[in-house]
């Protein structure tokens, strides 16, 4: 526990992905007796006051509603700028009076980099993905700045810093690695983590709220194993590939299907449904996974860090974003099989089932990964950490 109860500001993008991985850390701020705000999109206002924190509304322009990203990394990017710079005004009408002791702010939260700076006042990054290793900018960063647009995008960026306030004015530098960082992902994950450095990132691992503060869900009398599918929640307009599950799935021996089609998919597309497959808009992943023998998933970040806490072997299906990346780093660990949309045939999809739950290593690494992720400290240590940067 910190010396004094401090105000402690939380600044989001309305991204579900990027909200629930912190959410539980909130919580125990608020039950630690901090007053903790949070500023984010009213679309995401019932997950945030459910912690007890204080929401702040910031309107988002993100076209996280209906999922339309452009592919263009670089037009992607454009938009997290676009965001920041409205944001601003935004989070300073909030905050200018009533200063935070410590801002917390997601990756995609520029504005508030932005303003804890022309404050004056302390800031701590809370990654819910993978974080820069010394060596990034020449392997993975330099591939980037040199695609169509990127020029226009780094001067707009320079430009904005040099009106908004902020004291680091060198967009490398303030958009690279900072100076306090909490990784609520598995170091497992990590892309070489042993040049992540140490001195400034601390991986904490998934962050969860104690037994009984979460949804439950109940496995079936009688089933002898549970399957999980879920492709998360932004990229489930998927019918055709639930539809290969079902038929990989579907009345298989001994199997419990739960399958998770998001809400942009009608059950009717799907077919007949199997007696042993229950078909759901949303499920509680967690709770689900923690009763589960295997997890079909889209490697998500969040997904992936959950299959691995809970050691459950995962069918990696890829589709977008750092997702194709997870999916390589699950195989490399031993956990999962990796099968492309394209390629996700009701046969290949059954026999890596078969090939993941019969394999005694694939138990063993799934055993010592979920180990590992849980020595990390999750929730409590994050806390802890937080409260050290202002008791």
């Amino acid at each position: 526990m910190s010396r004094r109860p401090a105000h402690i500001a939380m600044v989001g993008v309305p991204a579900v992905s990027h909200v629930l991985p912190s959410l539980q850390v909130i919580r125990e701020l608020v039950a630690r007796g901090h007053r903790v705000t949070y500023a984010n999109d009213p679309a995401v206002a019932g997950l945030i006051t459910a912690t007890g924190a204080e929401f702040v509304p910031v309107t988002s322009v993100l076209p996280v509603t209906d999922n339309d990203w452009p592919d263009d990394p670089i037009g992607a990017m454009g938009l997290f700028l676009d965001d920041a710079v409205q944001a601003l005004p935004q989070v300073r009408a909030a905050y200018d009076t009533d200063p935070a002791d410590l801002y917390l702010y997601d990756i995609g939260a520029y504005a508030a980099r932005a303003l804890a700076e022309s404050q004056g006042r302390p800031l701590m990054l809370l990654s819910p993905t993978l974080v820069a290793w010394e060596g990034y900018e020449e392997e993975v960063a330099a591939a980037l700045w040199g695609l169509p647009g990127a020029d226009a995008y780094r001067a707009r960026f320079t430009r904005w810093l040099a009106e908004c306030g902020a004291v680091t004015t060198d967009m490398d530098a303030f958009c690279g690695r900072p100076a306090d960082t909490l990784a609520l992902i598995p170091r497992a994950m990590q892309p070489h983590a042993d040049r992540v450095d140490t001195g400034t990132v601390t991986f904490v691992g998934p962050c969860f709220g104690p037994r009984g503060d979460e949804h439950t869900w109940t496995r079936p009398e009688g089933a002898e194993r549970v399957l999980l599918v879920s492709l998360g929640s932004a990229y489930t307009r998927q019918p055709e590939f639930y539809r290969r599950c079902l038929a990989a799935y579907g009345d298989l021996p001994g199997w419990h299907v739960v399958l998770q089609i998001g809400k942009y998919v009608d059950p009717g597309e799907l077919g007949a449904i199997p007696s042993n497959v229950e078909v759901h808009s949303w499920v509680p992943q967690l709770a689900i996974l923690k009763q589960a023998d295997a997890f079909v998933t889209h490697a998500g970040m969040g997904g992936s860090s959950e299959g691995l806490y809970t050691g459950v072997p995962m069918i990696a299906v890829p589709q977008g974003a750092e997702q194709f990346m997870n999916a390589d780093r699950l195989v490399e660990l031993g956990v999962a099989r990796r099968i492309d949309t394209a390629d996700a045939t009701p046969e290949a999809l059954r026999t890596a089932l078969r090939e993941l739950t019969t394999d005694p290593e694939v138990a063993r690494r799934s055993a010592e990964l979920r180990a590992g992720a849980r020595e990390e400290g999750g929730t409590a240590r994050a806390a802890d950490l937080i409260e050290g940067t202002v008791g």
